[in-house]
């Protein structure tokens, strides 16, 4: 009598024989897939990672990128360096996926071949969104990447050097406008660490224009800003911008941004930067798993973060749609991709070499915190809450804490404390594809612009 052949969760993927131990992909090297990882570093597992870049991006701090306060390396740090200690994490595979095949247990790259895995783990975070307007994001890029960050920096660096050569005083006016959409914590700290450009850092760096003219416009759909904190921090926050001289519009949505600028209500803004900071969806895996998600593309997952509907395959961070004790999905925050990373990886080499059974996931809030600029930061901590100088301070120690590396946490405070004591950024590169000897004064006062480099 033959024997019933194994059910589809209890077989191995094909590149793996019954002698091999098991092989983990993680897709994502976030907070959360770098989090998995480490966990699973040193235990009897095979794991592999893959990513379309070949760094880890400390997108907290990616704002400062694009405002010219950091560099690009200092936030960024090689994956195999990283985690080059774990001998058991074998490859790192630098490659995009466009595809999932759950029966086989492969991932298609768009670059061709295909990686096996026995247990899948999904950790490729969210995209800007844009609401139905993906055409915009070419005239109004998010802050998701390095090359983003490096776009924002080359059109808010560009418009005042075009100013610079303009002489007409309106033009001069819409080449330093830089329009923010979007009142969350990274609109609020993109605006202040514009204004803090533009009024301190760029002031005696030009003749012909005032830098500290330049109107920095937040516009927020809402009643206010910063609708996930607390009222008395949200109104903290307005008024330490305000100081700084943002223009904040709530309650004004933006109808339309193309070349010249955005249309906000029923009014046409000029503008040579707008940058979009009004919400975030998940990456496409629920199209590649072909799984129902939520609204903003989110895969549903029980409570051991595996995904509905499928065996040993299992999303977190951004990605996944996790309820939390309010039952609504826990917001996209790294810590709790982070937190989900570090359970999930504990879990799974406890039940691949234990046989245990992977526990429910809990978070545990770990506080909320926006920096609006120079020395004032807020905190949510639940219970209690802080704001001004001490929480900006507090801010400080917890992102470079965070940071990856001795290396990283020391050239990044030494930068902070010099760029507080001196007001200074040294990171004010324009990365374009158009040489300076282009930039006329004509096309200056026209108000027209190269497209970024990427």
């Amino acid at each position: 009598m033959s024997s019933s052949p194994p059910r589809p969760h209890e077989t191995r993927s094909a590149a793996s024989s019954e002698t091999d131990p098991p092989r983990i992909v993680i897709v994502g090297a976030g907070f959360g897939g770098l989090a998995c990882a480490k966990a699973l570093g040193g235990y009897g597992v095979r794991v592999t990672i893959v990513d379309r870049n070949n760094y880890h991006l400390f997108i907290p701090l990616l704002y400062q990128v694009a405002t010219a306060a950091l560099s690009p390396a200092d936030i960024a740090e090689p994956i195999r360096r990283i985690l080059h200690r774990y001998s058991n994490i074998e490859k790192v595979v630098m490659g995009e996926v466009t595809g999932i095949d759950t029966d086989e247990r492969k991932l298609r790259l768009a670059a061709g071949g295909c990686v096996d895995y026995d247990r899948l783990v999904i950790a490729t975070g969210s995209a800007e969104n844009y609401f139905g307007h993906d055409d915009w994001a070419e005239e109004a890029p998010g802050l998701k990447s390095l090359t983003d960050a490096r776009a924002i920096r080359a059109r808010v660096l560009l418009g005042f050097e075009r100013a610079e050569l303009s002489t007409d005083r309106e033009e001069q006016a819409a080449l330093t406008t830089i329009v923010i959409v979007g009142g969350g914590p990274t609109g609020v700290e993109m605006a202040g660490a514009v204004a803090e450009l533009a009024r301190w850092t760029l002031r005696r760096d030009f003749r012909n224009i005032d830098p500290r003219s330049a109107t920095i416009m937040l516009v927020e759909a809402g009643p206010r800003l910063l609708s996930g904190f607390p009222e008395s921090l949200a109104a903290y926050a307005r008024h330490r911008l305000e100081r700084l001289g943002v223009h904040i519009l709530t309650g004004q949505t933006v109808n339309e941004i193309n070349a010249q600028g955005a249309v906000i209500g029923d009014k046409k803004v000029r503008a040579h930067a707008v940058i979009w900071a009004a919400g975030v969806k998940a990456s496409p895996a629920g199209g590649w798993l072909k799984v129902d998600t939520d609204k903003q593309g989110r895969i549903p997952v029980n409570p051991d973060l595996s995904v509905k509907g499928l065996h040993h395959v299992y999303a977190l961070g951004d990605t996944a749609s996790f309820p939390g004790e309010d039952g609504k999905p826990l917001p996209a925050l790294a810590q709790v991709a982070e937190q989900q990373g570090a359970h999930l990886g504990r879990g799974l080499a406890s039940q691949l070499e234990k046989g245990k059974a992977l526990a429910p996931f809990r978070f545990h809030d770990r506080g909320n915190t926006a920096v609006i600029g120079r020395s004032a930061a807020i905190f949510d901590f639940g219970k209690w809450r802080l704001k001004g100088w001490f929480a900006w301070l507090l801010w400080a120690i917890v992102h470079i804490y965070l940071l990856i590396g001795f290396e990283k946490r020391v050239l990044v405070g030494v930068q902070w404390f010099w760029r507080w004591l001196t007001y200074q950024r040294g990171a004010r590169l324009i990365l374009s594809d158009v040489p300076p000897e282009e930039i006329s004064p004509r096309e200056a006062s026209e108000g027209t612009h190269p497209s970024p480099s990427h």
